[in-house]
């Protein structure tokens, strides 16, 4: 098949820890050609094909970026400061519609407001979730939920165990480490499902909701695996009100550890059979923790603040 034959797919977020990795795929899969769309092009230095002007604070540069696209992958960035994810979405469906996209995926979270019928707040999660119908209700011949998960990378170096007053290395959180609920997985890895949701259409293509779960453990079960491959870490866990205190942001990120633990990461139903589907087309099962750990886990040495 020659090149021009391939199937055009436009990423937003190339850049980024999600996009990046389905340029990745989607370039190791012979099927597509890539766009890799980002504010300033000219600092660009992945893998695509070409690349492309387009920022979803600015609706007026899409409609160029996304012509021509057989697929769009979309994601958006909660943590970016002053970010309306849902605008942004929105903009870039409107836009991908207009441009005659075929298939348009969608990296997404539970709807963590429904699920807990309000009790928790968790925006970086419902925000994402609430954009799921306006991808629906736009009428794309085909389109693809993906699910991030709790990444691996962020329970190693600065967001790992810290160092406690006698030396050593643990975490001290206001969570029961006997409760398995975090659905895990390396981020990099994400882009093997996305490349297969644009490869397998016939099977991906009517909403379906595909997950990255490369493991689904415990704070015990993560200690553990790390203790067994020669840490020696502890977990301490502490009442919410006292780790409410401990920094900026710490109530925000206790909420959501309470999320976890209430309702799994993914929330209380059984995901098996998208998690099996995703598996499929991504055509190899997602990378263990233990495995991702023994070749990535660091420590963060730095002295506590």
């Amino acid at each position: 098949m020659i090149s021009n034959d391939k199937k055009l797919i436009a990423v937003f977020g190339a850049t980024g820890n999600q996009g990046a990795g389905v340029v990745r795929a989607l370039k190791a899969n012979d099927q597509f050609k890539v766009r890799a769309l980002t504010r300033d092009p000219r600092k660009y230095e992945g893998l695509a094909d070409e690349v492309a002007a387009a920022d979803l604070e600015r609706p007026e540069t899409l409609a160029a970026a996304l012509g021509g696209a057989h697929g769009v992958f979309l994601v958006t960035n909660f943590w970016q400061e002053g970010t309306d994810e849902i605008k942004q979405a929105t903009a870039a469906i409107q836009a991908a519609k207009a441009a005659g996209v075929n298939h348009f995926v969608w990296s997404t979270l539970p709807n963590v407001e429904r699920i807990s019928d309000g009790n928790f707040n968790l925006p970086q999660f419902t925000g994402k979730a609430k954009v799921d119908p306006i991808v629906r209700e736009a009428g794309f011949s085909h389109h693809t939920f993906v699910v991030p998960p709790a990444y691996y990378q962020n329970f190693s170096g600065p967001f790992g165990p810290q160092k406690q007053p006698d030396g050593s290395f643990g975490w001290v959180l206001p969570i029961d480490p006997a409760v398995r609920c975090f659905h895990m997985g390396d981020i990099s890895e994400l882009g093997n499902i996305v490349a297969g949701a644009f490869a397998h259409p016939d099977e991906t293509g009517n909403g379906v909701c595909l997950p990255l779960v490369g493991d689904f453990l415990s704070f015990n079960d993560l200690v553990g695996v790390l203790n067994q491959q020669g840490h020696q870490l502890s977990f301490t866990r502490v009442p919410m009100e006292v780790y409410t205190g401990f920094f900026p942001g710490a109530a925000a990120l206790g909420e959501t550890l309470a999320y976890y633990e209430t309702y799994t990461y993914l929330g209380p139903r059984s995901f098996d059979e998208e998690i099996a589907l995703a598996n499929k087309v991504a055509g190899k099962t997602p990378t263990t923790f233990a495995s991702w750990a023994r070749e990535n886990f660091r420590l963060n040495t730095a002295s506590p603040a």
